[in-house]
């Protein structure tokens, strides 16, 4: 049950009403504060609005300020009681009562996923990343083709366990991965709790919906791989393939992301008590890093002749690397997944796992998990955490795929 009052919070003599929202939930109190539109004296509200009075001016006043604080109450009553006290803060507040003076059309929040998807994005367009809405647009074309294979429209409403069923078994049919489908549900329920923020109806079951992830294996370059990958015999290069060679070391003993790396420039070098230094902000996270550069990175920077490699495309780089990897002769048979066309001349590539060379494996990302993998145990986690970005400790073990009984013979080396 939830209860609302109004106080006068300024030292002004004119200034707008506070509004306090206070509630029980799981037996702990909670209470919110936002501001309302509505202007009052501190005279008249201190010393008049709750006195009975026979001025007919302030009976008026008070009148009137009764049945606009009412409306406002009541407005925020019902917004409290469609959604979950979960979703509920101060900024959720704000925006209910600026809904109340700036009410939404119906027609102007889409009750359908797809087209509340531009909507999301539009709404979110100072805060999301281009690599997030490009995320976005691809979900929307699936469902814009599963809209149509169902040949019924995706309410936001609808989206339950029946929903994901139906997603789920339309997705195998057409040979996605269960990451796949479990990241994507994911996205799909961020866009309908959303859209419950601002006042749509959502199914209950919405929140209880799940995939379970599926285990991938994680594929790096060992050091003996990087050796291996450095001393190709140069008459084997092309100046494209020995670009793309360096940046892969580079990329190996940085930990960053390709969207990094591949930003790098001599001006964002220092150096401090002899060591080198790298100053720059990651592109995904917004964090400001300095990072130490390894030795195999002063050699390649020598041989450039203090330059980084030349930049190339993402896909570029992806193609180029395999080939690399290829004339190192990383053959060992590695189980992993990798994009396979779907039928011959098809042009439709889904991944697919199974046990290949160790090359065919090798993608943009290798290099990051390659320097969280073979520093680990060597580099105390609390560094290489910094220098990967990681949130906590328990993402980036997950992230180099060690398990308990790995962290368990860890600790034997202490015994």
């Amino acid at each position: 049950m939830a209860s609302v009052n109004f106080l006068y919070r300024s030292t002004k003599d004119k200034a707008n009403l506070n509004l306090r929202l206070l509630y029980r939930y799981n037996s702990k109190d909670f209470v919110f504060g936002a501001k309302t539109k509505f202007e009052v004296t501190k005279y008249y509200w201190t010393k008049q609005h709750k006195k009975k009075s026979k001025d007919i001016e302030i009976t008026n006043q008070q009148t009137e300020t009764n049945t606009e604080l009412n409306k406002i109450e009541n407005h925020i009553l019902k917004a409290f009681n469609s959604v979950s006290p979960d979703a509920i803060n101060k900024e959720w507040l704000q925006t209910q009562i600026d809904n109340y003076y700036n009410p939404k059309t119906e027609t102007s929040i889409p009750t359908n996923l797809i087209d509340y998807i531009d909507f999301y994005i539009d709404y979110r367009k100072n805060e999301l990343k281009e690599t997030s809405i490009k995320k976005f647009n691809v979900i929307k074309s699936k469902l814009e083709r599963f809209e149509t294979y169902r040949k019924k429209q995706i309410l936001i409403k609808d989206i339950n366990d029946s929903f994901k069923n139906e997603f789920v078994n339309y997705q195998k049919k057409q040979m996605y991965s269960q990451n796949t489908m479990q990241r994507e549900l994911v996205f799909i329920k961020t866009f309908c709790k959303h859209a419950r923020f601002l006042g749509l109806e959502t199914h209950p079951q919405l929140d209880e919906l799940r995939i379970d992830r599926q285990k991938v294996d994680k594929i790096f370059l060992t050091f003996e791989d990087l050796n291996k990958i450095e001393n190709i015999s140069k008459d084997k290069l092309t100046d494209s393939l020995d670009n793309a060679k360096d940046w892969l070391i580079i990329s190996a003993y940085t930990g960053q992301r390709i969207s990094d790396f591949m930003r790098f420039t001599d001006e964002q070098i220092r150096v401090e008590n002899g060591k080198h230094l790298i100053e720059f902000t990651q592109k995904k996270t917004d964090k400001n890093m300095t990072v130490p550069l390894h030795s195999k990175v002063i050699d390649i920077l020598n041989k450039r002749n203090g330059k980084f490699p030349y930049k190339i495309s993402d896909q570029k780089y992806n193609d180029f690397i395999k080939v690399v990897c290829k004339l190192a002769e990383l053959n060992e048979p590695t189980k992993g997944s990798k994009l396979v066309e779907t039928e011959p001349e098809s042009g439709i590539f889904r991944k697919k796992t199974g046990t290949y060379k160790k090359w065919e494996l090798v993608t943009s990302h290798i290099g990051r998990r390659s320097f969280a993998t073979n520093f680990y145990g060597t580099i105390p986690t609390t560094y290489l955490i910094y220098v990967t970005g990681h949130s906590t400790e328990a993402m980036f073990l997950n992230y180099i795929g060690k398990s308990n009984k790995d962290l368990a013979l860890e600790m034997t080396k202490y015994f």
